[in-house]
């Protein structure tokens, strides 16, 4: 009487390769993220910023706004190029709101000192009397 095979057969095993293909998608994706937003973090203003000795880049603890002057004299706040009435209503939104906000002044060097006292005083009209300038630091002889 026949009861069949007494031969088992062998389970199959278990795959020990790893499969790379959904982290190579995942880092690609990743990597086409990077190059989108990579030229959106830098300013689209060019700026010759004027040279420093003794400037050090201290995270402030306040909140901080970028007020820009380009070498014509043009004010920008968040990238906008903004009127000096403009300026002024913006500045004082801002001062009414959050007075402890800091104003990081990015003025090019060519910038008459004129027009730089001229935003300094629309600021502390709207209230921000924290003023900070930017500048680059002095190069290494």
């Amino acid at each position: 009487m026949p009861f069949g095979r007494l031969e088992r057969r062998a389970a199959p095993q278990p795959m020990s390769e790893i499969n790379i293909t959904p982290m190579v998608d995942v880092m690609l994706v990743l990597v086409v993220i990077l190059i989108l937003t990579a030229p959106l973090l830098a300013s689209a203003l060019r700026l010759e910023l004027p040279r420093a000795q003794g400037t050090s880049t201290t995270g402030a603890a306040a909140p901080a706004v970028t007020l820009v002057l380009d070498r014509a004299g043009q004010a920008y706040l968040g990238d906008q190029p903004l009127t000096q009435a403009q300026l002024a209503e913006r500045l004082a939104r801002i001062g009414a709101s959050q007075p402890d906000t800091e104003v990081q002044l990015r003025a090019d060097a060519r910038v008459p000192y004129g027009r730089v006292v001229e935003v300094m005083g629309l600021a502390h009209q709207a209230g921000l009397h924290r003023l900070g300038f930017v500048a680059e630091p002095q190069p290494a002889r």
